[in-house]
């Protein structure tokens, strides 16, 4: 069997969301002929607080391999793992290369810094690797135009290291095409010199029996016989502020006889502060806050999350004026058994398999000059929903629309395309 390292800084107990695609590749790699070895920093060093019942869903028969960090105190300068963990992790992998002989070395971003290991173990060891785009790296960031703030440097940063990170790489992969095709477009070099694809997120159907397990319920929120509730989980597309503000005029409009509650959850602009609402101005505004609309910024832990999915009427799909959406995102809802209301660029793929696998009722509109479609549709399509909603069966949802966006088959493309990187640097050699 082929050993991959996978270089993942965060993983469970960490909370953050980028560890769950580390954490699905290693669950279903040796399936396809791949030993995972995961090497990580120390949770001891991370800032955020570990989610222990993330460990129920990491596989006994894992090896998982940790390094240390620098500390981030007495006084915070440098809080990016990678960069604090980068010389210890450097060093373990040294240690691991030589103990495992691996096959490829794989490195899933961010931390961005963590990418140039790849690049520097390659030069030393000859050992291929590649680059997994979880988020793209060069980035224009609000603000990034005040010279010497932080987004300036970040920006000017990413500008300079990631073409010496992805130099020698032999597999470019991504949560979506339009995150790392710009780096090929920057270096043309790598259509020819690297393998690439596009591989979303994966939904695993047993991380919801690992939440019966642990008996988990909802906090947020409590059932409300008189209320439609829906739950939108996860981070707002930037994008998406123009669709949502139409809604919420529709809401306001429509206030004394609509039943419908919506609950987004993790939607706020910083992942550990309480504070950092996105959606409540925008709901005070319409005065629809703690009535029609409310907000719990803080991330939650994954697990929660899926307890407040399954203890909600519905999910709440949005996405916004660019048609980037993938029938991946919605699987986590199709899993909760869950009907889903989508209101989502015409040009999303999600839309279609939405409704082609009985999952939900979809609203398109044709990006920021059709925004005026929600307007005019939204009535009928919340009639529509609720009707659904009374006759929903899950066992009636067709999911095999969804089989490609399971985390055993998404796994299997990244198999096939390290085997086919492992190829591609033989020719090299």
């Amino acid at each position: 069997m082929k050993k991959v390292i996978i270089v993942s800084p965060h993983f469970p107990p960490s909370n953050l969301a980028a560890v769950h695609r580390t954490r699905l590749f290693a669950k279903h790699l040796p399936a396809f002929g791949w030993k995972p070895i995961v090497l990580t920093v120390h949770h001891s060093h991370y800032e955020e607080k570990p989610d222990w019942n993330l460990k129920e869903l990491i596989d006994s028969e894992l090896q998982i391999e940790t390094s240390d960090a620098f500390p981030t105190g007495p006084i915070r300068i440098i809080g990016d793992i990678g960069l604090r963990g980068g010389y210890h992790l450097y060093k373990k992998l040294l240690q691991l290369i030589n103990a495992e002989r691996p096959d490829f070395i794989y490195i899933p971003i961010p931390s961005f810094y963590t990418s140039l290991l790849g690049r520097v173990v390659h030069a030393k060891t000859g050992i291929p690797y590649g680059i997994d785009y979880i988020d793209p790296w060069v980035h224009f960031f609000a603000g990034s135009e005040r010279l010497f703030s932080r987004h300036w440097v970040s920006t000017k940063l990413s500008g300079l290291l990631e073409p010496i990170a992805i130099k020698k790489a032999t597999l470019i992969t991504g949560v979506a095409e339009s995150y790392y095709k710009p780096v090929l477009d920057r270096n043309p070099y790598l259509y020819m010199e690297a393998v690439h694809v596009a591989m979303p997120y994966g939904g695993e159907a047993e991380d919801h029996f690992a939440l019966k397990k642990l008996n988990l319920k909802p906090y947020l929120f409590t059932y409300k016989p008189d209320k439609l509730q829906l739950v939108y989980a996860g981070a707002m597309l930037p994008k998406a502020y123009k669709p949502l503000e139409i809604i919420f005029q529709w809401l306001q409009a429509h206030k004394e006889i609509s039943d419908l509650e919506i609950h987004f959850i993790g939607t706020g602009s910083r992942a550990n502060d309480a504070t950092s609402f996105n959606i409540k101005t925008l709901a005070e505004k319409y005065d629809l806050w703690q009535t029609a609309v409310f907000e719990y910024p803080k991330r939650i832990p994954y697990l929660d999350v899926l307890a407040h999915l399954e203890a909600a009427d519905g999910i709440f799909v949005l996405g916004s004026t660019e048609p980037h959406y993938t029938p991946s995102k919605v699987y986590q809802g199709i899993l909760s058994q869950k009907p889903l209301l989508a209101v989502l660029h015409s040009a999303s793929t999600a839309g279609k398999v939405i409704e082609e696998s009985r999952a939900g009722v979809v609203l398109n509109f044709d990006g920021e000059a059709g925004l005026s479609t929600i307007t005019s549709q939204l009535d009928n399509k919340l009639s529509c929903y609720r009707n659904f909603h009374l006759t929903f069966d899950p066992s009636s949802v067709d999911r095999s629309a969804f089989e490609q966006y399971s985390a055993y088959n998404v796994t299997k493309v990244l198999a096939e395309h390290l085997d086919k990187a492992i190829a591609k640097s033989l020719v090299h050699e």
